[in-house]
């Protein structure tokens, strides 16, 4: 691909982000279908965070040393709008995963010290104690429940997207990617999925799929975008909001939920406060103005558990 497309498709998906969906329903074509050029017009500007004010119950559950200092030192992944990604000043954070964990702090009348790091290597940092939290779409599941703590705060999950030309209808089991070569983010769950599964293609006598990964989002869609991949396997959310602003692209279909939780150290005390933080959203409405903001309102929960079992 030409430098200067390449340019142009990266500053679409990440740097032109702002260009968000600003209400949970996608703007419609003439022909009922999404008007994509439409969803790129609008930009969700709307604050839903400096109203939320501390909640002294859910504060009290902090650890005496958080509530002496005030401050918590969190990771951000970065780089999957809706999620979290630079506005267009290539500095500003923005996304549904700034804005929950920045009211949540609110709630408990803490400063978050956010620092950007990669997808990855977040939770090994936790374990190390170099960040007390970290975002970033964390799914739950029953293997990184073994060695990190989650407060749930939204539901998303496991989907595919392809060409508009794909042949690939729906995936309800993925077998039927076999022969393909299939894109996916480094260290996710999507990729320990893909590899746990592999070896079912040769049981049904066929050619392996390939899994392809990527340490940064845009590098997925530039994949499929020039043919090296056939299928994304991502964020159901992220699916969908990248191929709202990516031609010649569809969302195929959501293929399992998983719970979206803030991460911590095993054994972290200040859980049971994070909770609390994101029932009062809920109980105040904050939560739902979030959801809205970013078109996200199918991944409400009902509330917020700690480290609730692997969806199955």
């Amino acid at each position: 691909m030409p430098r200067s497309r390449h340019t142009a498709l990266f500053t679409l998906i990440t740097v032109a982000a702002l260009t968000l969906t600003g209400c949970a329903e996608p703007t419609e074509a003439a022909d009922g279908g999404p008007d994509k050029e439409a969803a790129r017009a609008k930009t969700p500007t709307t604050d839903v965070v400096s109203q939320v004010h501390k909640d002294e119950a859910a504060a009290k559950l902090l650890p005496a040393g958080v509530r002496e200092t005030g401050t918590l030192r969190i990771a951000a992944a970065i780089g999957t709008p809706p999620g979290a990604f630079y506005e267009q000043d290539g500095t500003t954070l923005a996304g549904a995963d700034i804005d929950f964990a920045d009211a949540a702090a609110r709630v408990l009348g803490l400063e978050l010290k956010r620092e950007v790091a990669s997808f990855e290597a977040i939770l090994p940092a936790l374990g190390s104690g170099k960040y007390d939290l970290g975002t970033g779409n964390f799914g739950v599941t029953d293997i990184r429940r073994k060695t990190v703590d989650f407060v749930t705060y939204i539901n998303d999950g496991q989907g595919f997207a392809v060409r508009e030309d794909s042949e690939l209808k729906k995936v309800t089991d993925l077998t039927q990617l076999c022969g393909l070569n299939v894109a996916t983010g480094a260290g996710t769950t999507f990729e320990v999925t893909l590899q746990e599964n592999l070896p079912r293609c040769a049981e049904a006598g066929k050619k392996p799929y390939e899994v392809k990964t990527y340490a940064d989002q845009t590098a997925v869609w530039l994949s499929l975008q020039q043919n090296r991949s056939d299928v994304v396997m991502s964020t159901i959310n992220g699916l969908r909001y990248g191929v709202s602003q990516q031609e010649g692209l569809r969302f195929l279909n959501e293929f399992k939920r998983l719970d979206v939780g803030f991460a911590f150290k095993k054994g972290t005390p200040l859980a049971p406060a994070f909770q609390a933080a994101v029932n009062r959203l809920k109980e105040d409405g904050t939560y739902d103005r979030i959801l809205k903001k970013w078109g996200t309102t199918e991944s409400a929960i009902s509330a917020s558990e700690i480290s609730p079992p692997e969806l199955k």
